[in-house]
């Protein structure tokens, strides 16, 4: 039996509001309402202060994979501390657990990447792809070849760098970016394809698109294309089929190196430990990747890099020289060890089977009973990567007004009712556990569903939908 008596949930409230600086927060409401404080969990359900419970319908943030409170990761993060809790990976240093995940993490990605760089979190893992690409150019004398080219709607992290190659334009409102550095490309939206353009048309267009940024830019300038398989918080984008294996034949066909931003598809969401090949069929020149690594226990990231790469970038450039990237936590042992556990830990469960059976049948009960209420236009995804885009007109793709605040009043009818749908714009996106059941998926689409009718008559009765 849980106590949630030790919270003081209103002492809890007046510090976080008065000290703690959230991330992506509106600050024109929290000084008001404040936040919601989780402080307990088990297997799919997170509990607050007061000791409600909820269906976590997003995993924290696209993280928690193998559900929350899981004994054997306390051990292996408590096991490790006891026995060496943190050294240096710089130079001849390292520790076991930072080359046991390696070999692992090796051994589970694209052959051609066989070296795996280790740091903290998403962001600065493509942000050192972009400093490992930019040193391979200039190590073999082409320092004009640093342009970078990413799609609209892409996300890629909130570093100053790897914001700038975020291609989500209400996260740069306020912001600088990095000047001259990154283009974009058209996103992979195929619901809101040129009209009457039909999906191999839309694929013929992104890819040739592709190829003329490139040339327009000068092939010569160009270093590296970054593609979520499928795009994530920019409104989970699956792409028109055969997309990546033509993006990557463009890539290779002019030198530019593709990036793969597996961020949050990789470590089971969509039914394997890594989407790139064994999914959308297409080799990268680096995976980037966090979130599951480690079930968002503890944070880790890792760039899993080809041997083109690193042949080029692990030669001294000269005697004494060394190479000057990295981080304190980079290898760091606990994390690494958490990390090993939660593969096998995921292994032992066949958790990607699971998501093969139990994801499908989720992405099929959404298209069934969600796709068909009046103010939904599309319900798209794959497996536990899920969305659904609200509009005003099914017919016309039109979006209600921005004061109807649809996705914000459809997740908070939800989080009444127990369930956590994550809230973007006038969209609504879930990206559970992996260890939901039947009976929980059901839970969800159900509670969505009476969520989305019960907005739609509140915005017919307040004049903001016509119906």
């Amino acid at each position: 039996m849980k106590d949630f008596s030790k919270y003081q949930t209103k002492e809890l409230h007046a510090k976080d509001i008065k000290h703690n600086m959230h991330p992506f927060t509106d600050f024109s409401t929290f000084k008001d309402e404040g936040s919601l404080i989780m402080a307990e969990s088990e297997g799919a359900y997170v509990y607050d202060t007061e000791g409600n419970k909820y269906l976590d319908g997003i995993a924290g943030l696209w993280c928690v994979n193998i559900g929350y409170a899981n004994a054997e990761m306390g051990e292996a993060m408590a096991e490790q501390t006891r026995r060496i809790p943190y050294y240096s990976s710089f130079g001849h240093l390292t520790t076991p657990p930072a080359a046991e995940l390696a070999e692992k993490l090796v051994s589970l990605a694209p052959s051609n990447l066989n070296h795996v760089f280790f740091g903290t979190g998403g962001s600065m893992s493509n942000d050192t792809a972009v400093r490992m690409i930019h040193f391979y150019f200039n190590r073999l004398g082409k320092k004009d070849k640093k342009q970078i080219i990413t799609r609209t709607d892409g996300y890629h992290g909130s570093t100053y760098l790897a914001m700038s190659l975020t291609g989500v334009e209400f996260d740069h409102i306020g912001f600088d970016l990095a000047p001259d550095l990154v283009h974009r490309v058209s996103a992979p939206d195929v619901y809101r394809r040129p009209d009457g353009m039909t999906e191999p048309e839309f694929c013929d267009f992104l890819v040739e698109e592709l190829e003329q940024k490139i040339l327009t830019i000068g092939p010569e300038r160009v270093a590296a294309f970054f593609a979520e398989p499928i795009a994530g918080a920019g409104g989970v984008l699956v792409p028109p089929e055969g997309y990546h294996k033509r993006i990557a034949a463009v890539c290779k066909k002019y030198e530019v190196f593709l990036v793969s931003d597996e961020v949050v598809t990789a470590f089971g969401r969509l039914g394997e430990m890594f989407s790139s090949e064994t999914v959308f069929g297409f080799q990268p020149d680096i995976i980037t990747c966090a979130k599951g690594l480690t079930s968002g226990y503890i944070p880790l990231s890792a760039n899993l890099i080809s041997d083109e790469i690193y042949d080029v970038i692990s030669v001294p450039q000269a005697k004494g020289a060394m190479f000057t990237h990295g981080f304190t936590y980079s290898g760091h042992p606990v994390s690494c060890a958490v990390g090993l556990k939660n593969i096998e830990i995921m292994e032992r469960m066949d958790l990607c089977g699971h998501v093969k059976k139990v994801g499908k049948y989720f992405e099929n009960q959404l298209k069934e009973k969600i796709s068909t209420l009046p103010i939904v236009g599309d319900v798209r995804g794959s497996h536990f990567m899920m969305c659904v885009e609200n509009v005003a007109n099914k017919e016309t793709k039109e979006l209600l007004p921005a004061e109807a605040e649809i996705g914000n009043r459809i997740a908070a009818k939800c989080e009444q009712a127990g369930v956590l749908i994550r809230p973007l714009a006038h969209k609504n996106i879930m990206s559970p556990p992996l260890i939901l059941s039947v009976q929980e998926v059901d839970t969800i689409v159900n509670t969505l569903h009476k969520g989305i009718c019960d907005v739609q008559d509140e915005l017919i009765r307040e004049g903001l939908w016509k119906g």
